[in-house]
């Protein structure tokens, strides 16, 4: 098959390629009904229902691929983006340095330049955290100036280190941040970056923690957070086609907001229906009909999975009955 001719026409959908991102990320595409058949060692997978290729690429190339416009849509972390930005930001001042940079030229670029964040998909939380050892001298991160930090997010952790350089001598001048060397020293690693303080290769990490306990069996403890992170859904600035760009964000809307609620139902006497619809609000409002016995209303409304239980308990506390909870498969609001 000439993958390159079947790719003529489709909005291009880079998704994670490996990693904590990446069977959320199929999960949340099997929800929205976008169907595709992955081959074996093959990165791109035409979608069967929709005029789209998934792309899949290393999380962390694919703000770069979004934001250079040569992929539509995106799914990564939040962390991934903003050392995107950073490291763009760097080559900015870069080549301000060196008399490269031509602002005219750049506004006047044929295609944008950049990514824009459509939406939260609610998985992926963690933190990227300064971690220092655990018996060690470092309580803040200002104890680290001057010091060796290993970390995959070298533009993150050089922006986190120069902020803290200014503060600690006293300059408040952004511009002053331009062509001064960095007293501390940051070191590129790729992986188990948990083990660097302990083989002597840095004095403290700059890198993504979940739960905390891998960095708790390497000795680490955490001194600041540099960025709290989730897995995000990016569009390029120029999409090929802005509205199936809307309609793949509305589908994976729908299924976030059924993964996170469920329907509630139950009878009430229609002189308690305020005292009930302020336990069951609704995203918008509840919706209530009248029972063919007099005085009693049937309502129905959405309520957040977590809270359900409580929710139920207050509803007995103001005389509801027959109460039932439907999971949401999908849907569509607001």
């Amino acid at each position: 098959m000439d993958l390159v001719n079947h790719l003529e026409g489709r909005l291009l959908f880079a998704v994670p390629k490996k990693g904590r991102l990446l069977q959320a990320s199929l999960n949340l595409l099997e929800g929205a009904d976008i169907q595709f058949k992955r081959e074996n060692r093959l990165d791109i997978a035409l979608v069967k229902n929709l005029p789209i290729a998934l792309v899949f690429l290393p999380a962390a190339d694919i703000p770069t691929f979004v934001g250079e416009g040569r992929v539509d849509l995106g799914i990564t972390g939040y962390d991934q983006v903003q050392e995107h930005d950073a490291g763009v930001r760097a080559l900015a001042r870069v080549r301000r340095m060196s008399n490269e940079w031509d602002p005219a030229r750049a506004a006047a670029s044929a295609k944008p330049q950049g990514c824009e964040t459509v939406m939260d998909l609610g998985f992926g939380s963690c933190r990227l955290q300064v971690q220092a050892p655990a018996k060690g001298d470092y309580a803040e991160g200002k104890d680290l100036i001057g010091k060796n930090i290993g970390t995959s997010f070298v533009h993150l952790a050089h922006e986190y280190f120069a902020r803290l350089e200014l503060e600690q001598e006293g300059v408040t001048d952004p511009a002053r941040v331009e062509g001064r060397k960095l007293r501390t020293k940051i070191i590129e690693l790729s992986g188990s970056v948990e083990a660097a303080c302990a083989l002597g290769v840095a004095d403290g990490i700059v890198d993504l923690v979940e739960s905390g306990e891998t960095m708790k069996a390497a000795g680490l403890k955490a001194i600041d957070t540099v960025v709290e992170t989730s897995a995000i859904l990016i569009k390029s600035k120029a999409p090929s086609n802005p509205g199936l760009v809307e309609l793949i964000a509305s589908r994976l809307r729908g299924v976030i907001t059924a993964q996170r609620y469920v329907l509630c139902q139950y009878n009430v006497p229609r002189a308690k229906l305020a005292e009930a619809t302020k336990v069951t609000p609704g995203k918008r409002a509840a919706t209530v009909t009248s029972l063919d016995e007099e005085g009693w209303v049937a309502v129905s409304a959405m309520v957040e999975k977590k809270r359900i239980a409580p929710v139920m308990d207050e509803l007995v506390n103001v005389g509801a009955e027959d109460i039932l909870v439907l999971d949401i498969h999908n849907t569509r609001s607001s």
